[in-house]
C-alpha cells in the first residue's frame, strides 16, 4: 500500500543544494509539486523514511518535514526543538 506523503524543507544559505533534494522527493514516487518548497507524493516511503532519505541531500542546517496522511504520522530532521516538541505535543490532541 501507498503513503500519502506531504513534504516540505527549508533550504538555508550557504550550501542550497536545490537540484539534489528535489531528485530525492521525485524518486520516492508519483509526485506533485504543490508549492516551491511543498510537494505531494505518492510513496511506498514511510515518513520517517521520507525524511531521511531527504535529509542525506541535505546540510546540517537545512530543515525537512514530512506527513504520512495515510497513516497520521510525521517525521522530520533538522526542525528546532521547541517545534519538533510542540508537534508531538499537540498532534493528537
Amino acid at each position: 500500500m501507498a503513503n500519502n506523503l506531504h513534504i516540505s524543507y527549508d533550504l538555508i544559505n550557504p550550501g542550497q543544494n536545490y537540484d539534489k533534494v528535489i531528485e530525492r522527493v521525485k524518486a520516492m514516487g508519483i509526485w506533485a509539486k504543490v508549492h516551491a518548497s511543498f510537494w505531494y507524493v505518492n510513496s511506498s516511503y514511510s515518513a520517517r523514511q521520507a525524511a531521511d532519505y531527504i535529509a542525506g541531500a541535505m546540510d546540517a542546517n537545512d530543515k525537512v518535514y514530512v506527513v504520512d496522511a495515510t497513516n497520521n504520522v510525521a517525521a522530520w530532521n533538522y526542525l528546532p526543538k521547541d517545534v519538533g516538541g510542540h508537534i508531538v505535543d499537540q498532534w493528537t490532541k
